[in-house]
């Protein structure tokens, strides 16, 4: 090992942030480096029910954790996609699936033929080429990576899962491997008086904890990142201007669907996120148009259960930290940043800040071009999933209410606003910088959401009417033959992965 090297890690905060990046470090860096990770079980976490995207299984896999023993254990089901209600226009819906939509034709992804079939009045609904969505639909999962003999992609899973479950399921996994744990709560926190780095934290009981390099997933608090070493934090209410979220857990409705619902209402959204032994629900919304208490009647209304507990109302301020990285720690989690979990990224942006973090893992020098890039990667994540999110506010016909006027109207960034122009323009859709979200899950919001390209890729005319019409013929048979193949959710949970009763 090199004698610059950080030998001791400590990580501030527990919850899904802290025992994500434990398992991660202590999984691919066991024998090379001392994990302390300090929690007080008297300060709660924010997670309320998760819904994730397919990403985290990649992390699940490099941890090298049992599917079926995960969803287990964290009480999980699957999800296809999220299912958005009243978003365009109220009655609206659609779905942003998972996967592909369709199958490209050489160089041409397939929404331009699709749109030259629609234009020619036989294209159909674009999410009959959705197999995920085909699926979803009926309540139906299993774990096929291609339709059997056919050339289209099977289904592209992600889960549902009690977000507290998961970090008990990793602690237990972390302390197994070495990560000492240390119960406390922190009351101050020490830098070096030459180089402004943290040298150390201290505990109520006068414990003293050092450590080379820190981790932040103290939650909004940002304990470390932003009131020790003063990173400020970039504010995005301007775009997003929900600034509050009431939870609440419920008794299971009638289905066990497998799909996140949002559902808009007039000044917010509504999610669903089915779990085996209940449901979340919350409502995100702006106290600068509805009161807590009416947000919080609005949630009781609608949701298909028998509520669980209190609603607990959470306010939050949508953006990120000016550096993800300073000195010797970095933010994870909410200490790093918020967006709202419309599209389920919470988690998400967990996992990729901590793999980044590996992948550029210092030593004790701490290179300023390393921290750089780090802080460039992660910043672009957040600002293009922040795009993607103003997408469903922005672009909507709904006038039903001061909230929805406001954000119909609003300036969007000019990231955005290319983006939607050059697919009006021209049906084209373009991934920069390896962001997050792909063609399809753009394509599935913009369509659904009532944004309609005037044009096709020329070359879409390369296919006669006859054979496109074969085309969409045969891709829709593999579909419908396809699904109903599959076993509902629940009969799959309860063959494989059925959790114990609570």
């Amino acid at each position: 090992m090199q004698e610059n090297s950080i030998k001791k890690l400590v990580i501030v905060g527990g919850g899904t942030a802290g025992w994500m990046a434990a398992s991660l470090l202590v999984k691919l860096m066991r024998g090379q480096l001392e994990i302390v990770l300090i929690e007080s079980d008297d300060i709660g976490t924010v997670g309320v029910g998760e819904a994730t995207i397919p990403p985290i299984q990649i992390f699940n896999n490099v941890l090298g954790l049992n599917e079926d023993e995960f969803v287990k254990a964290t009480q999980g089901t699957f999800k296809l996609g999220i299912q958005f209600e009243n978003w365009g226009a109220v009655g609206d819906k659609y779905m942003h699936a998972f996967g592909s939509i369709g199958r490209q034709i050489g160089m041409v992804p397939f929404q331009h033929y699709w749109l030259r079939a629609k234009e020619a009045g036989f294209a159909g609904d674009l999410w009959d080429f959705s197999f995920n969505y085909q699926a979803a639909k009926e309540d139906r999962f299993d774990r096929m990576r291609q339709i059997p003999n056919s050339p289209l992609e099977g289904i592209t899973h992600a889960f549902h899962f009690d977000a507290g479950l998961y970090a008990r399921y990793l602690r237990k996994g972390c302390e197994l491997s070495g990560v000492n744990r240390i119960e406390g709560m922190i009351t101050d926190v020490s830098l070096d008086s030459a180089s402004g780095n943290i040298a150390s934290v201290t505990l109520k009981d006068g414990q003293v904890v050092e450590g080379d390099f820190f981790i932040d997933c103290s939650g909004f608090r940002s304990l470390l990142l932003g009131q020790a070493l003063g990173v400020g934090y970039t504010d995005w209410t301007g775009w997003l201007p929900c600034d509050r979220a009431v939870a609440v857990p419920a008794e299971n409705g009638p289905r066990m669907r497998p799909y996140t619902q949002s559902i808009a209402h007039k000044a917010g959204w509504q999610w669903r996120i089915p779990l085996q032994h209940r449901a979340g629900n919350g409502h995100v919304f702006c106290s600068d148009h509805i009161s807590e208490d009416e947000a919080t009647q609005t949630l009781l209304d609608n949701l298909e259960g028998k509520p669980l507990a209190d609603p607990r109302v959470i306010p939050f301020k949508t953006g990120r930290r000016e550096k993800f990285w300073h000195k010797n720690c970095i933010a994870v989690g909410l200490s790093s940043g918020f967006l709202e979990p419309l599209e389920s990224t919470s988690i998400h942006l967990i996992q990729t800040s901590i793999v980044r973090f590996v992948q550029m893992f210092p030593s004790l020098g701490l290179d300023a071009t390393n921290i750089d890039e780090y802080n460039e990667q992660v910043g672009f994540e957040f600002e293009s999933i922040r795009d993607f999110i103003i997408l469903h506010y922005h672009a909507t016909q709904r006038d039903d209410s001061a909230f929805w006027k406001r954000c119909r109207t609003m300036e969007i960034p000019e990231s955005l606003k290319h983006k939607m122009d050059l697919f009006r323009e021209t049906g084209r859709i373009f991934r920069f910088n390896n962001e997050l979200f792909s063609e399809a899950g753009w394509l599935q919001v913009m369509l659904g959401q009532r944004v309609m390209p005037k044009a096709y890729h020329p070359m879409a005319d390369g296919l006669s009417d006859k054979q496109l019409r074969e085309y969409f013929t045969n891709l829709k048979t593999i579909i419908s033959g396809t699904v109903p193949k599959l076993p509902k959710q629940v009969d799959f949970i309860a063959k494989h992965c059925a959790a114990a009763p609570m």
